[in-house]
């Protein structure tokens, strides 16, 4: 198992340094560590200045993924999907909210404006854990980004709002985006089909 989310992290983050990858992992660093030499000799990775996939690395993420999604119900994370599609939609409409205001970017100047976007956080972080749960049920290894999500949510109370949608730390939007990501190959689809389809961020 630390195998499969020593590489699904690295591939989700795509370059990564080993204390980043073993907090995103939440695993003994010491583990994680020796899970990395492991794949480094085994050519799946790159072990430099950050540790980055190998195309080995990505056929054997591949085969990992396929035996985990082996014995789940598909049926039921087809309906987690398609339920988590649907908080998706207001979650992509509340970054847009706060990021633009009136059409342009938003200087974020008008504290009531920026309170109405963040209250409505609350809702869908309520609304998304039970999904997360529902899907856990099937791939325990997904039940970590529920604690991911409300780490973040509380570093956005507590007036850290870079934790909203920061890109280079684990704020709310770079977790959503993982899970976005690992819902989709969960449910056999790629970013790809679902961009067309309109449902990727």
């Amino acid at each position: 198992m630390i195998e499969l989310k020593v590489l699904q992290a690295v591939r989700l983050k795509g370059r990564v340094s080993l204390a980043d990858l073993a907090a995103t992992v939440a695993a003994d660093p010491s583990v994680v560590t020796e899970a990395v030499k492991m794949a480094a000799e085994s050519g799946l990775i790159i072990e430099a200045k950050a540790i980055r996939l190998t195309d080995g690395g990505r056929a054997r993420l591949s085969e990992l993924l396929a035996q985990e999604r082996a014995d789940v119900d598909q049926q039921a994370i087809n309906t987690a999907y398609n339920d988590f599609r649907g908080v998706n939609a207001d979650f992509k409409a509340l970054v847009s909210d706060w990021q633009l205001k009136d059409g342009q970017p938003n200087p974020h100047d008008d504290d009531a404006h920026d309170a109405a976007v963040l209250s409505r956080l609350d809702d869908v972080h309520q609304r998304v854990t039970p999904i997360i749960a529902n899907v856990a049920g099937q791939l325990p290894r997904l039940s970590s980004y529920s604690d991911k999500l409300a780490v973040a949510l509380k570093k956005v109370h507590a007036g850290e709002t870079v934790w909203l949608t920061r890109p280079i730390v684990d704020s709310y939007h770079t977790v959503w985006f993982e899970l976005h990501e690992e819902l989709i190959l969960a449910a056999g689809l790629t970013r790809e089909s679902e961009a067309q389809a309109g449902h990727a961020q």
